[in-house]
């Protein structure tokens, strides 16, 4: 196994080829530091992986110009060929929070992180995955820049966020490029799952719509529906004077998703099984129906279909969607794409827990670009070890990899010397940075004493 890594990351290396160096190795050390390292800092990393630098390590992060779009392209054609192509495969969108502290990381800024639940001081990214049955990695990302990081042109220079990315886009818009920028890129993907965040968005579902892609979102409770086509139409004009009306009305008043579900009498709730989980059979309760979304300025309304799930053992809880998947699929099919979502935060958490998606020391555009394009780099040679192995091993997990290849791939020297070795690098930089904060503090305390 720790050959086919290593194999696999040669597979990349035209990519780190630059004019003036190639940086193919520290490329490769840096996935075995993701890897081996428990703490995935670049100093841990360096105490691991044989020949590695800690200083050669964040230079490759923070400052080569190496190509990490066409990385990036390359990892989502590869992906492409292990799950692409079904019936059942899905593109999956999300974000993802990054906690960090002080105001001078790229894009951090006090929002919503979803991983914990509320606002925090954080980054957050908008990421695609690729997706069929229980297999999942992610192939796309884009970091999202508060509209406090796109109005300050300084702010924007000290990080390094090139001129062609600072202008402000919501994360529906950012996740719409990936989804365009993925088919030009030829992969297969049957249709395209989110949350309410997008869902919740027309604009997004219908530029989702126009574009020919078939779509299975949440959205919130509160939804609008309308339960006939409400035929919008222009009002005629009232009297000779004034303007020719432009706004279009209907006579149908529009419903909530959730008052919908509440009318409904419990026989017009379907079982449906999901999926096979750990605990055995998935089952949830499903209504549908075929609704109306207008948005007061098209046309003509949009005729899609609601799907509503349930909890067998919690009617509280549900979850709706729209889509516009046509009527040849069936409402079992519709629960079971709805149902998928869930792949995606499966993704994100092997993505963190094995290969250090959220271990990074990287304060600028590029250094962040960089660690996420590699972390994704990781992640297929996750998946194509599962999909290797699964008739032997069907339930071998990413963890499971990543503990087999700490034992596969070369590492460092553990003997007495190198740990003494370590062990004084570690002393000299905590006191190095004692000293430079005793001298700060005592600065500060003369220039306040001055100013007295």
């Amino acid at each position: 196994m720790g050959k086919r890594f290593l194999s696999f990351a040669e597979g990349y290396a035209e990519h780190f080829e630059l004019k003036t160096r190639d940086i193919g190795q520290q490329a490769q050390q840096y996935l075995c530091g993701l890897m081996q390292s428990r703490r995935r800092n670049m100093e841990r990393m360096a105490e691991v992986v044989p020949d590695s630098n800690e200083q050669a390590l964040q230079h490759f992060l923070s400052s080569s110009d190496w190509d990490d779009r066409g990385v990036l392209d390359q990892v989502a054609q590869e992906a492409d060929g292990m799950l692409g192509g079904g019936q059942d495969t899905a593109l999956l969108l999300d974000e993802s929070g990054f906690t960090k502290k002080g105001k001078c990381s790229v894009g951090v800024a006090r929002q919503y992180n979803g991983r914990l639940g509320k606002v925090d001081n954080c980054q957050v990214g908008v990421f695609a995955a690729l997706n069929r049955g229980n297999r999942v990695t992610l192939i796309d990302k884009r970091l999202y820049l508060p509209e406090s990081w796109t109005s300050d042109s300084e702010r924007c220079e000290l990080v390094g966020i090139p001129k062609a990315y600072r202008q402000f886009k919501t994360k529906p818009e950012l996740a719409l490029e990936m989804v365009r920028h993925s088919r030009n890129l030829g992969v297969r993907f049957a249709w395209v799952g989110f949350d309410g965040l997008y869902g919740n968005t027309p604009a997004f579902l219908r530029a989702l719509d126009d574009d020919g892609e078939v779509f299975v979102g949440d959205v919130h409770k509160n939804q609008l529906i309308y339960l006939s086509d409400p035929q919008p139409v222009l009002p005629p004009r009232k009297g000779n004077r004034g303007r020719k009306p432009s706004k279009r009305v209907t006579e149908l008043t529009p419903m909530r998703v959730d008052a919908w579900a509440d009318e409904q009498p419990q026989e017009a709730w379907r079982r449906v099984e999901l999926r096979h989980a750990t605990r055995g059979k998935l089952t949830v309760e499903v209504l549908h129906r075929e609704v109306w979304l207008w948005d007061g300025k098209e046309a003509q309304a949009r005729q899609w279909r609601l799907i509503i799930r349930r909890e067998c053992a919690n009617h509280e809880e549900r979850k709706y969607s729209l889509s516009n998947a046509p009527d040849s699929v069936c409402i079992r099919r519709l629960a079971r794409m709805q149902g998928q979502r869930y792949w995606i935060q499966r993704g994100f958490q092997d993505g963190k827990s094995e290969v250090g998606m959220t271990h990074y020391q990287a304060r600028g555009w590029k250094s962040w670009q960089h660690h996420m394009t590699l972390v994704m780099m990781a992640m297929l040679f996750l998946l194509k070890e599962r999909l290797l192995n699964e008739e032997d091993h069907p339930l071998l997990s990413c963890a499971d990899i990543v503990r087999l290849l700490c034992g596969f791939l070369p590492a460092r020297d553990r003997g007495a010397d190198e740990l003494i070795r370590q062990l004084e690098i570690r002393h000299r930089k905590r006191a190095a940075s004692i000293e430079f904060f005793t001298e700060k503090q005592r600065l500060e305390d003369v220039g306040a004493v001055g100013s007295m």
